[in-house]
């Protein structure tokens, strides 16, 4: 089995911030549970366990009753493709194995709350080297070199919470983390049920406006006019995570990754670039053997927030882009076949060859696409990857204005990924029913708190802890 090399690696990590649930000085032994059952998975486990013991920075058990914290997750290794070592010889006997993986990674404690989470993915496929062993070491030093101090202790639940049902829809952006806040902060407070429909953020939004919802999930930018009536605003927006939307294509033949720029994009979105062998294609991707096949052009069929994010780099990056299309959550798309969701979206490239679409970056992960690299405002070709995303943010906490919401596409910065993102999630300015009320200030106390520890283990970087800050002043005013 080969893998990569540590150096080509990119350990995606963002360190717990300082609304962590407790302290990681009071972690002193650690059980290191499964990491599920996917190939490598259990090699992962084994290289963890062996980086660990070699820092001495904590006690492992064998046994979850003796520990102060779980480390778990999943992880998974495969082939993404073959590379053949003769450019005359295409069998599988004269070909080199291009391996990939990610190990998704988070610490708890007794209690289960999360103290801390990662993801580590690599940033093209392997030719050579021991992935598990280098997505191990670099995970573990992450972990060993967190903030252990300015973390506050969990609070205790409050049990005068009457039963409570909340209702809601929205974006599919954020839903892989929204799912796995709903279901730790229903653990957490049995008594408050939460239903979220991911329809896409415009549909959300229309709900919300109707009253059909009790909150929405949101990533686009909304007017002013559509937010405030009399002076007084009518919904309330709170940034809640920041990710990344991802260029994937499903090219068999060609498991190295590939590089787009802004232009190329906007081309193919345009119909005006029809095959993959096109010669700007070509001219930055010299050594890709890239197919004379037309390209399959997917694009979100409902209204989606992972579309304006994407219409809003081109927007940005295309004057021709603009002018034809514009940014919008339903834009009028020039030529491509439409799926609902990015689940959708990325069902139909896996099953369709030569096709080109673009998902949130976790579904790019865990659907096993190949996805490649764009070029940024600093002319420098990116991964997609937390710590680039991450880039992308810096200095956005100083422009978010008092609605919260600014726009992080085609940031500066040298490593900036420039497709990036916040999600909002809505919710009316004045709620009638006090239960309701109560639950949902809650959920959003939760969520910009302890939740935020759980986001980078699924492909989100935390908000600013600046950010943080003014959004729980804001809900003190709720």
């Amino acid at each position: 089995m080969k893998f990569r090399t540590l150096a080509a690696l990119c350990v995606c990590a963002i360190a717990a911030s300082a609304q962590a649930a407790a302290d990681l000085n009071g972690i002193k032994s650690v059980y290191v549970d499964s990491f599920g059952d996917r190939p490598g998975a259990s090699e992962l486990r084994e290289k963890i366990v062996s980086e660990l013991e070699k820092t001495h920075r904590f006690r492992l058990v064998n046994n979850e009753a003796e520990a102060d914290g779980v480390l778990s997750g999943k992880g998974e290794v495969w082939i993404k493709g073959y590379i053949s070592l003769n450019p005359r010889e295409r069998s599988l006997s004269d070909a080199q194995a291009e391996w990939t993986g990610y190990l998704s990674i988070e610490l708890k404690d007794k209690y289960g709350e999360t103290l801390w989470s990662y993801l580590a993915t690599p940033h093209t496929a392997s030719e050579s080297g021991r992935l598990a062993h280098d997505l191990a070491k670099l995970v573990v030093r992450k972990l060993v070199s967190a903030p252990a101090d300015g973390a506050t202790p969990a609070e205790p639940a409050p049990a005068d919470i009457p039963a409570t049902a909340l209702t809601a829809a929205g974006a599919t952006f954020p839903y892989p983390v929204y799912a796995k806040w709903f279901e730790a902060f229903h653990k957490r407070y049995p008594q408050i049920e939460i239903h979220y429909d991911p329809t896409g953020s415009e549909t959300g939004i229309e709900r919300l406006r109707k009253g059909a919802v009790d909150f929405a999930g949101s990533d686009i930018m909304i007017t002013p006019d559509e937010y405030f009536a009399g002076g007084k605003p009518r919904f309330l927006r709170f940034p809640t995570i920041m990710g990344g939307v991802v260029p994937v294509y499903n090219l068999p033949a060609m498991p190295r990754d590939l590089r787009f720029t802004p232009a190329i994009l906007a081309g193919i979105y345009l119909g005006k670039i029809r095959r993959w062998n096109d010669a700007q294609l070509r001219a930055i991707n010299p050594t890709a053997n890239l197919p004379d096949q037309e390209i399959q052009v997917v694009h979100r069929a409902d209204g989606s927030g992972t579309s304006y994010v994407w219409t809003d780099f081109l927007s940005k990056t295309s004057p021709e882009w603009k002018a034809a299309v514009g940014n919008s959550g339903t834009p009028k798309w020039p030529v491509g076949a439409g799926a609902q969701g990015n689940e959708g979206v990325a069902k139909l490239v896996r099953e369709t060859p030569g096709s080109m679409g673009y998902v949130e970056y976790i579904y790019a992960i865990s659907e096993h696409m190949s996805y490649g690299s764009v070029r940024n405002s600093a002319g420098r070709f990116v991964s997609p990857d937390l710590e680039s995303i991450l880039a992308s943010a810096r200095g956005s906490s100083n422009r978010i204005a008092e609605d919260f919401q600014t726009s992080i596409t085609n940031a500066a910065g040298a490593d900036a990924y420039p497709i990036a993102s916040f999600s909002w999630f809505v919710v009316p300015a004045q709620i009638g029913d006090p239960g309701k009320k109560r639950a949902i200030k809650e959920l959003l106390e939760w969520m910009l708190g302890p939740g935020q520890n759980q986001a980078a283990a699924l492909g989100y970087v935390s908000v600013a802890p600046e950010v943080l800050v003014r959004e729980q002043r804001t809900l003190e005013k709720f």
